[in-house]
């Protein structure tokens, strides 16, 4: 009885210590954090009127600059943009390729994507790996967040510009410059951080590759990732009113944007290649070669390994000799390690699957090359769900590729129509489908493809570069409005 006693007092005292601590932690809270908040406004405000000017300085988020993907071929068609309109305008670009030279970056997008650009002035960021995904294998769109802001703030502690633009999608950075270094602030998304088909998978228990196996499986994990998922789109709707003016890329990032968002947003489609490509020399009868061509970064959410596996499937409907006369030809980019180490693995898994001999890789090719692909490919392919746009996929129909892509995202909201009669090209969803869809394609007359590549090839000038720089440059105005 005595012992019990002496717990119950103990356990009294540990909650009069607990209550007192919280009341001191909270108080602190209450007083440490607007105290620091205005100590760092203060300090950005006054680092901007020592640098000030009388031309106007434009900050640009884009940590992966260097990448060579569509998100890149927005940011670098957009500055070429600006730079014209606003000749005055000083632009400078934060990003964490370390390992490369101003003149390398701008060289490569050169090169790469035909964009030619001087001028450009880079602020370059030492904690890039704040943001990269693969360090936080749990609450990993939380951690992304925090990551972002803290690289925000790096960003804005080596130069407070006068206005703000992100363009890769890292929402959580606005609030640091409009709140702390008193900047205009704008955004172009490509694809929402989170999204309600992203709650319903979790809610339904997909497994897929943002919602592991283990969780799906779980009623529990499942149930607590739903809370986090509602928590953080809730606080990511709040880091989106901080964008004063804000972009979207197409139909499918404009529809969930909008649900979470709540504000007025532009819809700007991405810049594509197709007034050349359109030129691109081709024959109208079909090659005894049939290249089958597949444009897109090796990131795990374009699913490459679907597209071997649509191989696997196709060889079984088919003939062996026609079989033996198509090639897969996989061309992307590979940001980093884990990119390389991505493509390896798909090279592994087409051996497994037996296709190596009907398996091509093209890692970061250039833009001649690039060229040269899609002038002797016969069919285009792409994978992703819930792609965001597709800049490839138009681009191929626009080099005249039969093109057939995932029957979801911007492929099927805004680029590929499939009714008889004004058909542009094909959606699938599964291997098999993939499989049975290129297997009619080889199977259709040499009038009825040519009839599809060029209602196709009419289509896409409603995504040319000159119309995404005339749009882009209407929407974001305001901002440069002194």
């Amino acid at each position: 009885m005595l012992n019990l006693a002496k717990i119950m007092i103990f356990i009294v005292r540990l909650l009069r210590a607990s209550v007192v601590l919280s009341f001191f932690v909270i108080v602190a809270l209450i007083v440490f954090l607007p105290i620091t908040y205005l100590f760092l406004k203060r300090k950005f405000k006054r680092q901007k009127a020592k640098n000030a000017s009388k031309e106007l300085v434009l900050g640009v988020f884009h940590p992966y600059c260097n990448a060579g993907g569509g998100g890149e071929k927005v940011l670098w068609v957009a500055l070429q943009a600006i730079q014209e309109k606003y000749p005055k305008t000083v632009i400078y670009v934060y990003t964490g390729d370390v390992e490369v030279t101003p003149l390398e970056i701008l060289a490569k997008a050169r090169k790469n994507m035909n964009v030619d650009l001087k001028n450009i002035k880079f602020i370059y960021l030492n904690h890039r790996r704040w943001v990269e995904g693969d360090r936080y294998p749990a609450f990993t769109l939380l951690g992304q967040a925090i990551g972002s802001a803290y690289l925000a703030y790096e960003a804005l502690s080596k130069l407070t510009p006068d206005v703000f633009l992100d363009t890769t999608g890292f929402s959580f950075a606005l609030p640091v410059f409009k709140y702390l270094g008193c900047c205009k602030t704008g955004s172009y998304i490509h694809y929402p951080t989170i999204t309600k088909d992203m709650l319903r998978r979790v809610s339904n228990r997909q497994a897929i590759y943002n919602n592991r196996e283990a969780i799906a499986r779980s009623q529990t994990l499942t149930m607590g990732k739903l809370i986090y998922y509602h928590i953080f789109a809730w606080v990511y709707s709040l880091a989106g009113q901080c964008s004063d003016i804000t972009l979207v890329n197409s139909t499918f990032t404009l529809e969930h944007l909008t649900a979470l968002w709540e504000k007025p947003l532009h819809l700007v489609y991405p810049p594509c290649e197709v007034s050349h490509l359109k030129k691109l020399p081709r024959h109208l009868e079909r090659p005894k070669k049939i290249r089958i061509m597949s444009l897109a970064q090796f990131r795990p959410e374009k699913d490459h390994p679907l597209q071997l596996q649509t191989m696997y499937e196709l060889r079984e409907m088919i003939p062996e000799e026609l079989f033996s006369n198509i090639t897969l030809v996989l061309c992307g980019s590979c940001r980093n390690e884990d990119d390389s180490r991505r493509a390896k693995d798909l090279m592994d898994f087409s051996k497994h699957l037996s296709l190596e001999n009907n398996v091509e890789f093209k890692i970061n090719i250039t833009y001649q090359g690039l060229l040269q692909e899609l002038q002797n490919a016969y069919i285009g392919i792409h994978t992703m769900l819930d792609e965001h746009f597709g800049i490839s996929v138009v681009e191929q129909m626009a080099a005249g590729l039969v093109m057939v892509a995932h029957r979801s995202g911007g492929p099927l909201l805004d680029i590929i129509e499939t009714s008889e009669g004004s058909r542009l090209g094909f959606l699938a969803q599964t291997p098999q489908e993939f499989a049975y869809i290129i297997k009619f394609i080889l199977e259709l007359s040499d009038e009825e493809v040519n009839e599809i590549r060029e209602r196709a090839k009419a289509s896409v000038e409603r995504f040319s570069t000159k119309k995404f720089q005339e749009e882009f440059l209407r929407a974001t105005e305001p901002l440069f409005k002194t």
